[in-house]
């Protein structure tokens, strides 16, 4: 039984790394290189993630600053930068591309808030999916007779502590990240 609740921790911790991704490409008015991570640029046919490419820079908080190692790729940075449609014009002036970050109104904050309320929420529908999958496991494991009522009993309320942790460390995420867009 033991083997089932490593499993499903290694799920629901997957969950929660899953939603940290998601939540460090949502833009909230202040540079962050994370934002170019799903960013790919096609050098020489191959899809190559633009932080291989160039060195990535913040020098002030709403700037961010791309400065390819070869010149020659600055267009194809720039373009890949506009058909990854991540909100900000990239302004190149053959040297660099600078992205400016726009100041965010409270229309646009609101907007993040429920996003990340609603990706928060998933994540939280994910873990009690990886819950539910861990409760047939020792269902089974009763059913083979591998395990005693008890023993059931004991595996299902502790499978519920590890979701209910999990739950919270969620909440948490979620809260840090709406606090993050209130407070710019």
């Amino acid at each position: 039984m033991e083997t089932v609740f490593s499993k499903t921790k290694e799920k629901m911790e997957k969950c929660l790394i899953s939603l940290e991704r998601d939540f460090s490409a949502i833009r909230a008015g202040r540079a962050n290189p994370s934002i170019l991570d799903k960013v790919m640029v096609d050098y020489y046919g191959v899809p190559t993630p633009v932080n291989q490419m160039a060195a990535v820079s913040v020098p002030e908080a709403r700037l961010l600053v791309i400065q390819p190692w070869d010149a020659s790729t600055l267009k194809e940075i720039e373009k890949a930068i506009n058909v990854a449609d991540i909100g900000i014009n990239p302004q190149n002036d053959g040297k660099v591309i600078r992205l400016t970050f726009p100041q965010l109104t409270e229309e646009h904050r609101k907007g993040l808030q429920k996003d990340i309320s609603k990706r928060g929420e998933e994540a939280k529908v994910a873990i009690r999916n990886v819950r539910r999958d861990a409760m047939d496991d020792i269902k089974k494991l009763k059913k083979d007779n591998e395990i005693t009522e008890d023993d059931q009993k004991n595996g299902e309320k502790k499978l519920q502590d590890i979701t209910d942790d999990f739950i919270k460390q969620v909440e948490n995420i979620t809260k840090k990240k709406e606090d993050e867009i209130i407070s710019l």
